[in-house]
């Protein structure tokens, strides 16, 4: 016997959980099974030992009556009408004679329950129940009794495994429970001189198929009177309504895998009684009993040890819920408290960061991001920001959960070994359903040992088959690359985390929706507004700088110095407020003309700007830098009025200069194009580039730069009903750069 390939070992364990531990076609010899067509009461099959209890062998039985069999044997079925219709457990109907030959007839206890489709009965040598009833019960009461709220799971097991072993009277008796890996720690123990001592050791997973954990949990009970026992099978092997081998699930004597049996004879177990314990319907724990020698356990006991498992399962349960509840209650408040701190800062991010520290405690993690496209926040222990935007990326591209936890992340995220080396576990979740948002909780990897009962590796024997372990003595593991586990309700509160503040973003993204439905319907009674009273402006306007003028002519020789001054203060005045009224109309014509696209070739129109601008400039010293400029897509006339302002200004703001520089040029993406005109002129403090293309908007007094404070706001409307935007650059009495990038567009065939 020795260890095998990887491909081996697999193919054994896989052989192993197909085994049909439900239907192994025979049972234990300490009693005998019947099993009976309810409707006729007549004998469909019956194990092979039936002979050795009542002489007579089981191919006689079959077809004979149950009745003629035993006496009274319907009376005893009819006892599990009064059990509900889905009760599929073993029920002790009583006890009856049945004679062995022609000797005196023995005292048998029934135990019945309905399965696939039959009545199966199972017969064992019957106890005094009054005497058993007087000691089991107040032991039980005792246990029930006892019962404190202050009293520990690990406690609690203990106090259980006393009582199973008085009731049992089994010379070991321990209950482990099980961890998220299936392994099953041994909590508490309790064994009399010279058994070998479990108490904070590991049995692995492995031990327990899945199958047969699936069967604890459906039969909370399961005895083995003596592990070196001949199975005696059924006659016939199948069963008649089925054509399949009987389904023993539920049979207190059902014959068990010979692999555990072999496993149990390695420990130096000779008997041995297994109680469930089951919570929230999964396989919780298991109470086990073992014994040197073989042991029977009559009905009577073991129906106590199972009331005690359902009692204990039910406390367990109820601590396990009530421990769930008070970590809810305080996760809860830190929710509270971390939503309030968002909606005082109205962000995210600003309301986290006031309450760090809650925010690292909220999963006892030792680090924590917060991630969007444009900012990673980092707190406590963590990896650098690149390693955290490749998780979040990773965590982008997978599929499945909102909430990932990992604790161990060099198993669950091979491909970012990276992240490995700083954190053994992770805790994330989405916070945004359309953009790359998560908060992300790490814990450090937790180097620990681990004491297994016996070395966990299998081994499979020469005939391909799994083989269990010799030895049970302790051994000893290092465990690396894992961190303390997530807690079920860490991930359940972090799941209510997020929709919480997707509520609150949802509630955010309405209120700024309703505010941006309210700002489009007033933007355009305000352009409506604009263009009425700036078209009806411009004439009043003109005909006072025109009559201003005429009477400047006309006056002249009448006009006092100080008249003549006046006259010219209201002639320039009207001239600036006709510009001003000009491009208030230009600029409400933006938003309500339409756009009609076309090519544009930027070279020539830059050559056509700079020869309408020449009387501007025409006796300065300019050097113009223009670059070659591509043919793009855009309204000419929007675009023309766009560079018109641009190019104007970059005059305008130069003229201090002895030789003003204007450089224009292009660069071209695959999906935009972006254009700049810079200067080396006056500039600006960058602090107020968020002004510089509103309306009205001016860095400069008027006795120095003139204008109207309109011409950057029309370049930026402009520019973005083209899909595009705007940049400013600059730095005072060093130049600016202004440039917009545009979209590249197509002309469809109805442009």
């Amino acid at each position: 016997m020795d260890t095998q390939s990887p491909l081996s070992l697999q193919k054994a364990i896989d052989n192993c959980a197909r085994e049909p531990i439900r239907t192994p076609g025979s049972i234990q010899p300490q009693g005998f099974l019947l099993v009976v067509e309810e409707t006729t009461m007549s004998i469909l099959q019956a194990s092979a030992n039936v002979v050795d209890w009542i002489g007579i062998d089981a191919q006689s039985l079959i077809g004979s009556s149950f009745d003629a069999l035993i006496k009274h044997g319907s009376e005893f079925v009819e006892q599990l009408s009064e059990l509900d219709e889905d009760q599929l457990q073993a029920f002790h109907v009583g006890d009856a004679t049945v004679l062995k030959g022609n000797n005196v007839g023995m005292s048998v206890a029934i135990m019945l329950h309905r399965n696939d489709g039959v009545l199966i009965a199972e017969f064992e040598p019957a106890s005094d129940a009054t005497v058993a009833h007087g000691r089991l019960y107040p032991m039980i009461r005792s246990f029930v009794s006892q019962m404190r709220e202050d009293e520990s799971i690990d406690q609690l097991c203990q106090r259980a495994v006393g009582f199973i072993k008085r009731i049992t009277g089994y010379g070991r008796v321990n209950a482990y429970r099980f961890d998220d890996s299936g392994n099953g720690l041994v909590n508490a123990e309790l064994a009399d001189e010279g058994f070998d001592r479990y108490l904070g050791l590991c049995f692995p997973a492995s031990d327990i198929p899945q199958q047969a954990r699936d069967l604890y949990c459906a039969n909370r009970i399961r005895i083995i009177s003596d592990v070196n026992y001949v199975p005696s099978s059924l006659v016939p092997a199948e069963n008649p309504k089925t054509g399949l081998p009987l389904d023993l699930s539920y049979a207190t004597l059902r014959s068990v895998s010979p692999v555990h049996l072999h496993y149990m004879r390695n420990m130096g177990t000779g008997a041995s009684m297994s109680v469930s314990i089951v919570i929230n319907g999964k396989l919780w724990g298991l109470i086990s009993c073992h014994n040197v020698l073989p042991r029977a356990v009559s009905f009577q006991s073991r129906t106590a040890c199972e009331l005690l498992g359902r009692v204990l399962s039910l406390q367990l349960e109820t601590k396990v819920a009530h421990s769930r509840s008070q970590k809810m209650l305080i996760l809860r408040k830190q929710i509270v408290q971390m939503l309030a701190a968002m909606a005082d800062h109205d962000s995210v991010f600003k309301g986290i960061q006031s309450v760090k520290d809650i925010f690292l405690d909220f999963v006892g993690a030792s680090g924590a991001a917060v991630v969007s496209d444009t900012e990673c926040d980092l707190y406590g222990l963590t990896p650098n920001e690149n390693q955290v935007r490749a998780l979040t990326d990773w965590l982008e591209q997978r599929e499945g959960s909102l909430v990932f936890s990992s604790d161990n992340v060099s198993r669950d995220i091979p491909h970012l070994p990276g992240l490995a080396k700083s954190v053994g576990g992770v805790l994330a979740v989405s916070i945004s359903q359309l953009h790359s948002s998560y908060i992300v909780w790490f814990k450090p990897e937790q180097v620990h040992i681990m004491n297994w009962a016996g070395k966990p590796n299998k081994v499979v024997s020469d005939e391909g088959k799994l083989s269990p372990r010799q030895s049970f003595a302790m051994w000893q593991e290092t465990v690396e690359g894992f961190s303390t586990r997530w807690d079920d309700s860490e991930i359940e509160g972090v799941s209510e985390l997020r929709q919480a503040v997707l509520g609150i973003v949802l509630r955010k993204a309405e209120e700024l929706a309703q505010m941006a439905s309210e700002l489009k319907q007033s933007n355009k009674e305000l352009e409506a507004f604009s263009y009425s009273v700036s078209h009806d402006l411009r004439a009043p306007l003109r005909h006072i700088a025109g009559y201003a003028e005429l009477l400047g002519d006309m006056e002249v020789d009448n006009l006092t110095e100080r008249g003549q001054r006046f006259l010219d203060t209201i002639g320039e005045s009207a001239k600036f407020a006709g510009t001003l009224v000009d491009n208030l109309l230009s600029f409400s014509q933006m938003g309500r003309s339409a756009m009609r696209l076309s090519e544009v070739n930027l070279s020539a129109m830059i050559e056509s700007i700079k020869r309408e601008m020449k009387p501007e400039y025409e006796n300065r010293a300019i050097e113009w830098k223009v670059s070659e400029l591509p043919v793009i897509i855009a309204d000419p006339a929007f675009l023309h009025l766009a560079l018109r302002n641009l190019v104007s200004n970059a005059i305008k703001y130069t003229r201090n200069e002895p030789v003003a520089v204007i450089q224009i040029e292009a660069v071209s993406t695959t999906d935009h194009v972006t254009v700049s005109i810079k200067d080396n002129g006056v500039g600006f403090d960058m602090k107020y580039a968020d002004k510089l293309f509103g309306v009205f908007q001016r860095l400069h007094r008027m006795d120095e730069f003139e204008g109207t404070g309109i011409g950057l706001a029309n370049v930026r409307r402009i520019v973005e009903r083209h899909g595009g935007t705007v940049q400013a650059q600059g730095r005072l009495k060093e130049g600016a750069t202004f440039s917009f990038s545009l979209p590249k567009r197509h002309l469809s065939p109805v442009s």
